[in-house]
């Protein structure tokens, strides 16, 4: 018969807090006791570590492996009569309902993380008891026949549309998550040019400098402005004494801190003016979140193949929303040549980061695209910014430190001093700045919920004056800053 029960290999620390070693925590049945459905697990969290010495500066540990900071259901042998009793199946559905109920309620307190949960995909569910696979070139189909071609070339012939390029002279194809489309628009560009050198601002994902790492390319990070967009005049110091080698440009469409948007038109400038012809360089443009907003934000500047650009990528799991990770690449057909390959196995060719694909992903952009469609996606991305500014105002009227850059729906504003804060809101953190990405799915309510909290835990973090908020000037500032000097 089966039941339930925690066993958790742990011991607590000095400070208090709970350490977990190096076996997890693992959700186990144990025979005479009842499993609860209803019950929301929460996972035990590293232990807080003293950074600095200051007791402000603490932080989540990260040891990696040593400490699986998360629960762990354990697969288990059936038993000789499970098939006619059918009590391992109950307990499955059992731990699955469970499961879900912790998915409902994490998501009632998502807001750090650029993801749209508003999406309802019921339609689709009698499509996935098959086992859809997109290997190998997109435009060319393989022996491999349960694919999703046909739904996977029509979503890129509509961000070819959105981005100005003609069917013939582009090539692209669905990726597995944002990062993969950097992976690939760099490598685009380090098969175009196999001495050129990486160009990136400090603030670009991180995907950017693993690609640095994976091709072993030489990278050459360049300065930021406070709000977090390139420094052209730091990219024209770290161009003028390369300018024999081919330069390859990684441009952010909205950064993963701050949501600063690079300016294009002055990227290319700035090329120009350093001696560099069209044909001697390459530029990717990293659009993860804010290439799908910023062709409806009015006066943003355009991203457009019909400016001297190599490619851009964009993740179909954020702004869109889609249940899986997935993404959107595309380059220049002319460039192509240089990566793809012949595969007799699959009678096709590939030019893919990944061998087998996700054939299930084509089919949800394809639909949510049909259903929302540019008027739609415009009305979505109104929203965002109108609720970004809701929110950033409200924090300043408290007193909270908060920056929002023009084009973005990224609020930045000071670390809320208790972690277990941070956690329960899901915030992404940087040094003393937090944010909140305001995706379609975070309603004002939402934003309200969010900011009575915000406001009642300051009121306990600095009732005695002995602690005071921290000063945000350098990373956001002064005119944005209200700690005790700026305010």
């Amino acid at each position: 018969m089966v039941g339930s029960g925690v066993e958790v290999n742990a011991t607590m620390s000095s400070n208090g807090s709970l350490a977990i070693g190096k076996s997890v925590e693992r959700l186990r049945v144990a025979d005479g006791e009842s499993f609860d459905p209803t019950a929301v697990v929460a996972e035990p969290v590293p232990p807080v570590v003293d950074s600095n010495g200051g007791d402000a500066e603490k932080r989540r540990e990260i040891v990696l492996g040593k400490n699986v900071h998360t629960t762990c259901l354990e697969v288990t042998e059936p038993d000789a009569d499970d098939e006619s009793t059918g009590d391992k199946e109950a307990y499955m559905a059992s731990v699955l309902a469970r499961y879900r109920k912790t998915l409902v309620e994490r998501t009632k307190y998502h807001l750090g993380y650029p993801y749209n949960l508003d999406f309802d995909y019921g339609a689709l569910g009698q499509l996935q008891h098959f086992s859809i696979n997109n290997l190998g070139d997109p435009f060319i189909e393989s022996n491999y026949g349960v694919h999703s071609r046909q739904f996977e070339v029509g979503v890129l012939d509509w961000f070819a549309r959105l981005w100005e390029i003609e069917k013939n002279d582009y090539w692209g194809y669905i990726t597995n998550c944002g990062t993969e489309g950097n992976l690939h628009g760099i490598l685009v560009g380090r098969e175009v040019f196999p001495d050129g050198i990486l160009y990136a601002s400090k603030e670009s994902h991180y995907s950017v400098f693993k690609a640095a790492r994976m091709y072993r390319m030489e990278c050459v990070k360049v300065a930021t402005l406070i709000t977090g967009e390139i420094d052209c005049t730091d990219f024209k110091r770290q161009l003028l004494p390369n300018k024999d080698k081919p330069a390859i440009i990684n441009v952010n469409i909205g950064t993963t801190v701050k949501g600063a948007v690079d300016d294009l038109d002055l990227v290319i400038q700035t090329l120009e003016e350093c001696g560099y012809s069209h044909d001697r360089f390459y530029i990717h443009c990293d659009g993860a979140l804010f290439g799908l907003m910023m062709p409806f934000v009015k006066k943003a500047p355009k991203v457009s193949f019909k400016k001297p650009i190599g490619s851009v990528s964009v993740s179909g799991h954020k702004f869109v929303g889609c249940p899986m990770p997935c993404g959107v690449q595309i380059t220049r057909l002319q460039h192509i040549n240089a990566l793809s390959s012949n595969v007799e196995y699959l009678a096709s060719r590939d030019a893919t980061i990944m061998g087998s694909r996700n054939g299930h992903a084509p089919i949800f952009l394809w639909y949510t695209l049909n259903r929302k469609g540019y008027k739609g996606f415009q009305k979505e991305v109104q929203k965002c910014l109108r609720n970004a500014h809701y929110l950033k105002d409200r924090l300043r009227d408290a007193g909270i430190s908060a920056m929002l850059n023009e084009l973005s729906s990224t609020v930045v504003f000071e670390r809320p001093r208790d972690e277990e804060f941070v956690r329960r809101w899901q915030l992404a953190c940087e040094g003393n700045m937090a944010h909140v990405v305001v995706m379609p799915s975070v309603t004002i309510e939402k934003l309200d919920f969010f900011l009575n909290e915000i406001i009642q835990g300051r009121s306990i973090w600095y009732k005695d004056g002995k602690i005071q908020p921290p000063c945000l000037a350098a990373d956001i500032g002064s005119n944005n800053c209200s700690c005790a000097l700026h305010k």
